[in-house]
């Protein structure tokens, strides 16, 4: 697969570099607001224009000089990802027009060597494209205006400048089989520091300030020639105690992160007692329909460490969460890296057991043995009887059965008969999805 060229997003805060991205998308995939340093880290995203393709890469709003540490880290997101990149696309305030902070950015770029597209946002009528001309006092060639906001304004001029050179992809896309994981948990769990030390780079701020990570943010990876893209999420606090605003706005972002991900990595911090929180985010996972693999991290803090301990500690998981008793658990240390590289290999073996299917045939033999192993108590004088047996659908696996009455099917023998379902199939750090459709027996007969 061919390298796409990467552009980069730059700019100090609350110019309207996320407004662009989402418009470049045609979704509102990074966290707007009025606030300034909303975006913190880099974020990447897919582009096509005209059957060209490329990354762009949205990043935190920087000011030079600023001695807040997070500020310095914000800077610090930007010049990596400028030297990431191919293009960079420096983005201004039309509205407030040239700023002092604009000509220390612009300095730093012209020593970047790359080609610079000086973008002045916020034109939002036709009289503000007057104010394009003050920008020519950076000395990065002529200023484009447009609206972000608006989609108006030179946006696809732009886009046609920064992808004149980018070669035309017209190969037939084959089929993705990237493992898309999300690493999500509890804030201070250690879900950016396990990132960071995956990727062997600063890719994520990380500070002892709960809610450091704002937006969810996707890294690609390679580990044994597979594909996987790593996705850091904000932490999950509990409704009560989320601001609204930015943090409503990014734990949003951390539960849409799960539905969109094949496997979810729950971080639970060694150290302390499985919350309330953790079986929560555990039961989002599990209704959406994720394959899960619990992390137990920090475990280099864990003293006095035995044979037994690991399996002390799984017991205690499976008293504590005993509805995942099915997911396979980890325990590691993003600060020593230890065992860090079995997420890679759980997520590929939860992947598998999420996509599995089972033949029409070998299932009914299994429901057919479970229900004569153990068959349901009657009610009220009717008896449960299931007819026949199908597997509909993957990710996670659904199978309907078809039964003579579907009230008669009472949660506990559904248990019964997921139980025996992964006796026989395995479905390992899956959910399974078990639906029941009314047949009559003279309908199966026929």
């Amino acid at each position: 697969m061919k390298r796409k060229p990467i552009v980069a997003i730059v700019g100090r805060p609350n110019v309207g570099k996320s407004t662009f991205v989402n418009r470049l998308v045609g979704s509102r995939r990074s966290i707007v607001d009025d606030l300034p340093g909303v975006t913190r880290d880099r974020i990447y995203f897919d582009i096509e224009w005209q059957n060209k393709f490329f990354t762009a890469i949205d990043t935190g709003g920087i000011i030079p000089g600023d001695e807040d540490d997070i500020m310095l880290s914000i800077f610090d997101q930007a010049k990596i990802a400028c030297e990431e990149a191919d293009k960079i696309i420096f983005l201004v305030d039309g509205k407030e027009g040239v700023n002092p902070v604009d000509f220390d950015i612009a300095n730093i770029l012209r020593q970047s060597g790359k080609p610079v597209f000086l973008v002045v946002n916020k034109l939002d009528n036709p009289e503000s494209y007057l104010m394009t001309s003050d920008f020519y006092s950076l000395a990065l060639g002529e200023p484009l205006g447009i609206s972000a906001l608006h989609g108006s304004g030179g946006v696809g001029d732009l886009l046609d400048l920064v992808t004149e050179d980018f070669e035309q992809d017209n190969e037939p896309t084959a089929e993705d089989t990237t493992i898309r994981i999300a690493i999500v948990g509890r804030p201070n769990a250690g879900k950016s520091s396990i990132v960071n030390s995956l990727l062997n780079e600063n890719r994520v701020i990380v500070s002892d300030i709960s809610g450091t990570t704002r937006d969810s943010i996707d890294s690609k990876i390679t580990y044994k020639e597979k594909e996987y893209i790593i996705v850091d999420t904000a932490g999950i606090r509990k409704k009560a105690k989320v601001d609204y605003g930015v943090e409503q706005f990014a734990v949003d972002r951390a539960i849409r992160s799960i539905r969109d991900c094949d496997v979810a990595l729950l971080v639970i911090d060694a150290t302390e007692r499985v919350s309330d929180q953790d079986k929560k985010i555990s039961s989002i996972i599990t209704e959406a329909g994720k394959g899960i693999i619990i992390a137990v991290n920090k475990w280099d803090l864990i003293e006095d460490k035995n044979s037994n301990t690991i399996n002390k500690f799984e017991k205690k998981l499976s008293n504590d969460i005993p509805f995942l008793e099915y997911a396979p658990k980890i325990f590691i240390s993003a600060k020593t890296k230890q065992r860090l590289t079995q997420i890679f290999d759980k997520a590929a073996e939860v992947y598998a057991q999420s996509t599995k299917r089972v033949s029409t045939g070998l299932l009914n033999k299994i429901v057919k043995e479970l229900y004569a192993l153990n068959p349901p108590t009657s009610v009220k004088g009717k008896r449960l009887k299931l007819l026949y047996a199908t597997q509909a659908g993957i990710k996670p696996p659904t199978f309907v059965l078809f039964a003579n009455n579907g009230d008669l099917l009472k949660d506990h023998y559904k248990r019964y008969i997921e139980n025996k379902l992964r006796e026989a199939f395995g479905f390992y750090g899956t959910p399974i999805r078990i639906n029941v459709r009314e047949r009559s027996e003279k309908d199966n007969k026929k």
